[in-house]
């Protein structure tokens, strides 16, 4: 009787220690793709839709409190929130992908990812080889670089970067079953 009980409570540790260990396997997952420049394997760790929606409604909370209440009031400022809201979706909609979401990883602002794309890669020095020219290699992404990592509930855990100002952006990993996915991102609005 005593094997079984033992053979419980040690299996019940290894459930536990595989749930803890969960958001860091899917951080390094994350990170993985983003260096690799992966798209499927992204997508298999980010709950796009739920990230998507999040993303919108925030975007669109901050555009109503930004616009006030005499926009809200008026026709006219109801029309161009209401359109403004469209846009946000269509933005929302094109910038929640890897690369995007590789940028916001690692601080960064999306459009200056998008511009370090198109412009030749930055470089660093590399250990000579004895030939005339020094091999230079592409500086390589870095996504949750100095991270602070923080269980929030069993079910919720977050990554929080700075970005380019130095502001908090929190990167929201959930729980459903054993699978950890990124959910949300709370931007610093």
């Amino acid at each position: 009787m005593k094997k079984w009980l033992w053979l419980v409570i040690s299996l019940l540790l290894a459930l536990g220690a595989y749930v803890a260990a969960g958001p860091y396997l899917t951080v390094r997952a994350i990170r993985a793709a983003v260096e690799q420049q992966d798209a499927n394997a992204l997508s298999r760790q980010v709950d796009f839709p739920a990230l998507r929606s999040s993303l919108k409604a925030q975007l669109g909370d901050r555009l109503v409190r930004e616009a006030g209440p005499d926009a809200q009031s008026s026709t006219f400022g109801a029309i161009g929130l209401s359109l403004a809201s469209g846009l946000i979706g269509g933005v929302v909609d094109t910038m929640v992908t890897p690369t995007g979401l590789g940028a916001m990883m690692e601080g960064r602002k999306v459009w200056r990812r998008i511009d370090d794309g198109l412009s030749p890669s930055p470089i660093v020095d590399a250990p000579s080889t004895g030939s005339d020219d020094p091999p230079r290699a592409p500086v390589s992404p870095r996504p949750f670089d100095g991270a602070k990592y923080r269980f929030e509930s069993p079910s919720r855990f977050t990554a929080t970067v700075q970005d380019d100002s130095g502001r908090p952006v929190q990167f929201v990993m959930t729980r459903d079953g054993l699978q950890w996915k990124l959910s949300d991102i709370r931007l610093p609005l």
